[in-house]
Formats: structure tokens, sequence, C-alpha cells
């Protein structure tokens, strides 16, 4: 069986594209996939931006049943891509898994586009597998146009991310201001579910039109080798069907001693488990201590975007709910709120990727470890800003817009310190013939994390609606604080300030783990 194919770094005879520095230091194959995944992300953000509004305001779903469907599907969103990095390594390509996923995609929005419950649950199903197929490989194509040892590669995933964002601020934008429904009504909201599409299909167009020319080689199937180009070393498919088999097993053991068995829970467990399994059982010393390092690095992760994606529930539903949103005439869409985040992004993202450059020349770059501490904190102090603005909603106010938009700012700062250099480190640490297994794995924890957002902002007080049932266990814990909007939001500053202190005693021992690269 083929594999997918992976630019060799030491390779003499890499195509000349891959090495040149006509965009602003880097090799202009990273603006295509720049561009690409712009408008993918204009695609999903702008969905996301509307989605709980969509679910409370348009099928007026209460907040707990509308958070409960927002978590699982950004989990599964984020789930999928470990399984499609898997396939894209093995069978299909990153390339040719690309165009896939994003046609799957681009069929989605537009059967959201629908008004109808059936199209409504079919969009989003093809929008989880799409994204499967599409996610990890893009991501991995970045890590594959620089060679070992380059110092550009973080600030590269630094501007790639800047793609990223700007794609969420345009369909946060445009999405949010069609499915406003003072302007357009109930019709807005198919319109804004539509316009994401759109934005798939011409991020699509432009990938396929210049990927030979820039890209040539990155992704391709080893069947079609050229120059600069060797398939990674894969193992034997009896091992990793063995290896996985045990994992899915375990997982969903320890899934039904924790809580019982569903069919979700069961498949998410099982997926950890596997890859678990795989990656660990199917390595061996130097990339086995890289192995665990990784899966290190995404247990913080997990506790960085479970705090995060409140933005797309609770904090979505404050801005709905406890916010002002009359500017004079003018009255704000409560989805633009989410486009602070890109924006910030936006702004501060070369200036971020300008500091890890110089203190690189310096020899005082802080180590990925260290920079995702940093942004834990900005996090929780991120959240100083909603338990302030929480306990003067709690007072019957609607608050002024500026307490979201600091709190969104702190979060992005905190983002831009985490996730990018988070996309590289996963690059560079990773075995080469796991490389996109590892990045979905990446993804696995923004999956898991997202059903944990989830699952925590059903929690969240929302005007009119009766208390919640007690619950047991953990969320039950939480209940008993979140029934005001200030103590809710002590929840995630108390867990990213948490977390990033445990994670500083963790940074000498990922610098061991990873000492045979530089991170």
């Amino acid at each position: 069986m083929s594999a997918a194919v992976d630019i060799l770094s030491t390779a003499a005879d890499r195509p000349p594209a891959l090495d040149d520095t006509a965009l602003f230091g880097h090799p202009r194959g990273l603006g295509l996939l720049f561009i690409t995944e712009m408008w993918e992300r204009f695609s999903y953000y702008g969905m996301r931006a509307i989605l709980i509004l969509y679910l409370t305001q348009a099928l007026h779903w209460n907040t707990a049943r509308a958070a409960n469907l927002y978590g699982t599907y950004t989990m599964l969103v984020f789930l999928t891509p470990l399984i499609g990095g898997y396939l894209a390594d093995r069978i299909i390509g990153t390339r040719r898994s690309l165009v896939i996923g994003g046609i799957i995609i681009a069929a989605g929005h537009f059967c959201l586009a629908v008004p109808s419950m059936t199209m409504f649950y079919t969009g989003l199903t093809l929008i989880i597998i799409g994204t499967g197929f599409f996610k990890p490989n893009v991501s991995t194509m970045v890590g594959q146009i620089y060679a070992d040892g380059d110092s550009r590669r973080d600030a590269g995933f630094t501007i790639f991310y800047v793609g990223i964002n700007t794609g969420a601020f345009l369909g946060g934008l445009v999405c949010g201001y069609l499915a406003d429904q003072t302007r357009f009504g109930d019709r807005g909201w198919h319109w804004g579910f539509g316009a994401a599409g759109i934005g798939m299909i011409l991020g699509l167009i432009v990938y396929v039109a210049f990927r030979d020319k820039y890209l040539p080689g990155i992704g391709v199937r080893a069947t079609k080798q050229i120059p600069g180009v060797a398939a990674p070393i894969v193992a034997k498919d009896s091992k990793v069907a063995l290896h996985a088999t045990i994992g899915a097993a375990a997982g969903i053991a320890i899934s039904v001693l924790l809580g019982g068995f569903d069919l979700l829970s069961a498949f998410v467990s099982a997926t950890i488990g596997a890859s678990l399994a795989v990656t660990i059982l199917g390595s061996h010393g130097e990339e086995r201590k890289r192995v665990i390092a990784i899966f290190i690095v995404a247990f913080f992760v997990v506790v960085f975007w479970a705090c995060y994606e409140q933005a797309g529930s609770s904090m979505n539903l404050f801005a709905a709910n406890n916010t002002d949103l009359q500017l004079g005439s003018f009255h704000i869409p409560a989805a633009w709120f989410q486009n602070v985040n890109p924006a910030v992004i936006v702004i501060f993202a070369p200036l971020f990727a300008w500091i890890w450059v110089k203190l690189n020349k310096m020899g005082r770059e802080p180590s990925t470890a260290v920079k995702m501490v940093i942004g834990l904190a900005l996090l929780g102090f991120g959240f100083v800003f909603m338990v302030i603005g929480g306990r003067r909603a709690d007072n019957g106010m609607l608050v002024s817009p500026l307490w979201l938009v600091a709190a969104y700012t702190f979060h992005t700062w905190g983002e831009l310190c985490l996730s990018p250099v988070g996309l590289s480190y996963v690059t560079k640490v990773a075995p080469v013939r796991f490389a996109s297994l590892l990045m979905g794995v990446w993804f696995l924890a923004n999956g898991a994390a997202n059903k944990i957002a989830g699952t925590i902002a059903e929690l969240t007080p929302t005007p009119g609606e009766a208390a919640a049932a007690p619950r047991g266990g953990f969320i039950g814990m939480l209940q008993h604080v979140a029934i005001t909007n200030h103590g809710f939001y002590t929840i995630f500053l108390v867990m990213a300030l948490s977390a990033s202190l445990l994670m500083i005693f963790f940074v000498p021992t990922l610098k061991r783990l990873t000492s045979t690269v530089s991170t």
C-alpha cells in the first residue's frame, strides 16, 4: 500500500519553489496554503459564529440543549481529522485528501442553506466528515515546506495563522451580518450558512489552480515521486491494526468504567485509545519519547481550548443577552464579537512572529513549552474582564461591549503564544511516519476540549430560563459556582491560571523528551 510522501528536508535536489524567499522571506507555497486555509476558515468560522444563536433564537432551543449540540459538533469537527490524517498518510495522500475534504465541506454548508431540519443535520454531518479530510493535511503541508532546522518555521506558521484568522474575520463579518434578524429576519440564517459554502469553493479553486507551481511534490502519492521526494517508512499494517484494536478496546473499557456506555463516548474513547496505542506502541527509543512529549503538550492544549472555546457558546450568548448592542442608531450583530479574535490576530501576529525571530537571533527565544505557559496565563487574565463584566450583568445591567473586547484581546494574545507554535511543534517533533496522524492527535485534543467546553457551557446563566436540574460529579460541583455570570467565568480563570502554573513544572521534562530536535 502506498503512502503519502514528505519532502526530504536533507535532499540536495529539493524543488527550487520550496526554497524561495519571495513571500516576506518565505516560499510562495506558504502564501498558497495561506489563501486556501483562509477560505476554509471563512466557511467554518462564519458558520460557527451564528450556530448557537440560530439554535437559541431561530429554533428556540434552551441554552443547555444548544450548548450540548454545539459542543458535540465542534468536538467532532476536530476529532475526524485524526481519521483523515491517518487515511492521508496511508492511502489517499495529503493533496488529494485536501480537495476531497473541501468539496464535502462546501456541500455541507449548502445543505444548511436549505430551511429543513433534515438538511440541517445532514449539513453538520458533511462538514464534520469533510473537515476530517481537509484540516490535518493543510497544516502538515506547511510543515513540509521547511527543511529541518529552518528557523523560519515558527514564523511561517504564525503567518499561516494570519490566513486562518483573516478567513475567520471575513466569515464572521459576512455570515454574522446576513444572519442578523433585525435586518433580514429568519431567512438571513440560511443566507449566512450558504455564504460559508461559497467561501470554501473559492479556496478550492485557488488551491487546485496553483498547487503544481508553488507546491511541487507536496502531498503527492509515492507513485508520483519527483526529485527530492521520498515515502516515509510505514509500520506493518498488521501491527498497526493490532495496536489500534488494543488501544480502542482499552479506551472503551475506561469510558464505561468512568461514565457508562453511550455510542458517542465509545467512539471518542476508542479513537483516543487507538491513536495512543498506534503511535506509542508503534515507535521506539527517541521516536517514542517525542510521541510522549506531544501527548503531554496535548493535555495542556485541552485545558486551553476548553476555556478559550467559550467564545462561540457562552460568550456568544453573553453578547446576545447581556451586552448593550446599540451603537447610536446602529445595532451591532451579536455574532460580530467573534471577529475581535481574528482581527487581533491579524494585527498582532506579525509582531509576535517578529518577536520570536528577533529573540532567536539573540539566542533568547523561549521554548515552545514556555510559550504555551505564557499563553495559558494570558488566557486566564482575559477571564478577569468576563468576571467583572459578569458581576455587572448579575446586577441587571446591559454591560459595555468593551468587557468582551478586552477579554477576547487577551485570549487572542494567549492563542498567539500557543496555537501557531503548537502546530509547528507537532511538525518538528512528530516522527515522519506518523506526521499526519499526530497532527490529527493535535486536533483530537481540540476536539476533546470543545466537548468539555460545550458541557460546561450548558451551565451558562441565561435570563428568562429556569435553573437546570442538579447534576452529579464534577459538573455538579461547577453548577454550584455557575449560578451567576461572574461565578461561571471564574471557573475558566482558575482553570487557565492553574494549568499555566502546572505546565511550568513540565518544561524540563519536555526538553529532555525532545532533546534530539530543536523546540
